[in-house]
């Protein structure tokens, strides 16, 4: 017997990871005060810069010792800033469970040719970090946004480390606790907890990170997007908001905006405590039914933000043509957009959970996935 289609939709379809979706406040008007037309290098649009560097600080507890820089091409400028000004002073280790992580360490191994330990794991899986050693520099990141699996603390991180650990949290910044004692690099972009809009990256670095860069000159020629010291001396300016490239200044103001909503929610508490209670109606909803599961193998691991799912009936011969059938009935009936599995990853869903999505919206989205998934197993059935 057909399911009955569900009586209303989420207010807010939009459950992408990335650029996800803006905060529940936003309107074009809040970006009015945007430094339009003005140099990113007049008293306008430094102090326009550096409010959100300090404000980024605030919010995410950032030790004061700690350089903030805005830099360009998004999360992936920053990780492989870092990478190329950072790595090869010592051996490294490539720790990856998902598509992003295996993509930094193709760069370190097949581009920058450096010495390295690959450790590896599935899909749903994590890569255990007490057999890491952290005397290497280590390169990983803390949320798999492709997989659906993050670092659930960093305990194994030791304190008397003698390599760098430089971490990918671009989906983990602003919805999970990032122990910064244990990170010397640590990077983020805009587009993804906070809603913002894309193509700028964060790069926040510990003293040991600065003293490294400081000491240590790469066997290879640095792009002028990639330089961070000047004579032997970190380019302070970058930390302050003199950014190395003309940034979008509407992109800056619509991040100041997010950052005030922030606040307005709590700060860290308040989103990652928002970001927990969305995925906690995925995770419940897993519970409840048994065709669908959480990609994610341990509960200890499982992702509050880039939620993974996968169809676990038996019913289903094609696990990607059923699980894209889904997510296009969903976005056509405007229920989800943007739903399906990352390309490189196992057949199924992925549904973004992050602070700016509302819990009510997620309650709607799974009676629409129910009715979906019957929808598609009953048209399915047929056509055999």
């Amino acid at each position: 017997m057909a399911m009955t289609k569900p009586a209303s939709r989420p207010n807010n379809p939009r459950f992408s990871s990335g650029p996800c979706a803006k905060i529940p406040t936003f309107e074009l008007a809040k970006l009015s005060d945007a430094a339009l037309g003005r140099s990113h290098r007049a008293a306008v649009g430094k102090a326009k810069l550096k409010a959100a560097i300090e404000e980024t600080r605030e919010i995410l507890g950032i030790p004061a010792d700690y350089r903030i820089g805005i830099v360009p091409a998004s999360d992936t400028g920053a990780v492989e800033m870092a990478m190329w000004s950072l790595l090869g002073e010592r051996k490294a280790t490539m720790v990856a469970w998902e598509s992003f992580g295996a993509g930094w360490v193709t760069d370190v191994v097949k581009q920058l040719k450096i010495d390295a330990e690959v450790k590896t794991a599935d899909y749903g899986q994590i890569v255990d970090l007490a057999t890491v050693d952290f005397d290497t520099d280590v390169v990983f990141t803390w949320n798999g946004t492709t997989s659906g699996v993050r670092v659930p603390n960093g305990d194994a991180i030791p304190a008397n480390r003698a390599g760098l650990t430089i971490c990918d949290a671009t989906s983990a910044a602003f919805a999970q606790d990032l122990p910064w004692d244990k990170l010397d690099v640590t990077t983020f972009s805009w587009q993804k907890v906070m809603g913002g809009e894309a193509a700028h990256g964060m790069l926040i670095l510990s003293p040991r990170a600065v003293e490294r860069l400081e000491s240590y000159t790469p066997a290879w020629p640095l792009p002028k997007i990639f330089r961070l010291t000047k004579g032997g001396k970190l380019i302070e300016g970058i930390f302050v908001g003199e950014t190395i490239n003309t940034p979008s200044m509407l992109a800056v103001e619509d991040y100041l905006v997010a950052l005030d909503w922030a606040k307005s929610v709590g700060g860290l508490k308040g989103l990652m405590a928002r970001a927990n209670a969305n995925a906690k109606v995925l995770w419940d909803f897993c519970d409840r039914n048994d065709w669908i599961a959480n990609l994610a193998d341990d509960p200890a691991t499982r992702s509050n933000t880039s939620v993974c799912l996968k169809f676990t009936d038996e019913r289903i011969k094609d696990g990607a043509a059923f699980a894209k059938a889904v997510a296009k009935k969903l976005a056509d009936y405007n229920a989800a957009y943007d739903i399906g599995a990352y390309r490189d990853a196992p057949a199924g869903l992925r549904i973004w959970c992050g602070a700016t999505i509302e819990a009510a919206d997620v309650e709607k989205l799974t009676l629409w996935l129910k009715w979906a998934f019957e929808e598609v197993m009953a048209e399915q059935t047929e056509a055999v």
